[in-house]
């Protein structure tokens, strides 16, 4: 639905892809802009419903943004929150399709933050012999894919997993509808044996 540029100034410049009732491509029209960095963006990423945004900038922070507004009637884009990363170039970010994590690449190495609170999950240190050209998560957010010295490596979004069980956890604290409830535990035991499986794999 939506294409984007980044570059030398601070802004993320979002367009959206118009089409017509049966699918013919009517236009390219200037949708919002993601405004707050004080240096230029390296990198953006969308969400798999495009209702949220990362950002990563040369001023050492990646932002998280709310795109699900009605910018044909002026309304901008909710900042979320904002984190402190390292920035070396060339920097990549990529926000998993559940938009529950975000991964930024800089140099050969990978952090990956949770978007509820910012913080820092995990560290994959040196995974590549140069710097990572790029950085990818499947469309079910269970692997991080990055590239770079004619090599892929495939991680487990496990920081996704945990994001996962945090959510379904305080949803079935605040529901009472017994199918819902139930609904929530499934997912929830789905996740911690996800899990297990990973970490009983690395030991």
């Amino acid at each position: 639905r939506f294409v984007a540029s980044c570059g030398f100034t601070p802004d993320v410049k979002v367009w959206e892809v118009c089409f017509g009732k049966s699918g013919d491509f009517r236009e390219v029209s200037r949708a919002f802009e993601l405004k707050g960095h004080t240096a230029g963006v390296h990198s953006f990423s969308f969400s798999n419903d495009s209702r949220r945004m990362a950002t990563v900038s040369k001023d050492g922070t990646w932002k998280f943004w709310d795109t699900d507004v009605e910018y044909k009637k002026q309304q901008d884009p909710y900042l979320l929150l904002t984190g402190k990363c390292e920035v070396t170039e060339p920097c990549r970010i990529a926000l998993s399709p559940d938009a529950h994590v975000a991964a930024i690449s800089c140099g050969t190495s990978i952090v990956v933050y949770n978007t509820r609170r910012g913080e820092e999950e995990e560290r994959f240190v040196g995974v590549h012999g140069q710097y990572i050209a790029d950085l990818a998560f499947d469309t079910t957010s269970r692997y991080l894919v990055s590239c770079g010295d004619r090599a892929i490596r495939v991680f487990h979004n496990t920081a996704g997993y945990r994001a996962v069980v945090e959510e379904m956890e305080t949803m079935l604290k605040k529901t009472t509808n017994k199918a819902t409830r139930e609904r929530l535990e499934q997912q929830i035991s789905s996740a911690k044996k996800a899990l297990a499986a990973i970490y009983g794999r690395k030991h």
